[in-house]
C-alpha cells in the first residue's frame, strides 16, 4: 500500500461495462522525502478507482495490482490501483 495525493478526477467517454457507476480519480504518488517536506512529486499519476469520495488535494492510502482488483471479486473488473482510505491525519517518525 502506498500513498497518494488526489490531484483530479477522471470522466470517460466511453469505458469497460463493468466499472459503470465507479468514481475514478487522479491521483500522483508520494515518498517519504515528499510527505515530510509537503514538495509536490514529479512521479507519474496513477487513475484509481474510489468508492470512499476522496476530493482534490485529500492524502488516500491506495493499493495496486492484484489487491486492487480484489474489493471486486469475484467479479472480474480492469482495476490497476483502488483507493482504500482517505487519510486525515498522517503522522511520520523518523
Amino acid at each position: 500500500m502506498r500513498i497518494a495525493k488526489i490531484i483530479g478526477n477522471v470522466t470517460l467517454n466511453r469505458s469497460h461495462p463493468s466499472l459503470t457507476g465507479l468514481s475514478l480519480r487522479l491521483g500522483i504518488p508520494l515518498n517519504l522525502e515528499e510527505l515530510q517536506s509537503g514538495a509536490d512529486s514529479d512521479a507519474e499519476p496513477l487513475v484509481m478507482v474510489d468508492q470512499l469520495g476522496a476530493a482534490e488535494g485529500s492524502l488516500v492510502a491506495f493499493s495496486e495490482s492484484s489487491e486492487a482488483a480484489a474489493p471486486f471479486r469475484p467479479e472480474i473488473k480492469p482495476v490497476d490501483a483502488y483507493v482504500t482510505a482517505i487519510l486525515d491525519h498522517l503522522e511520520i517518525d523518523g
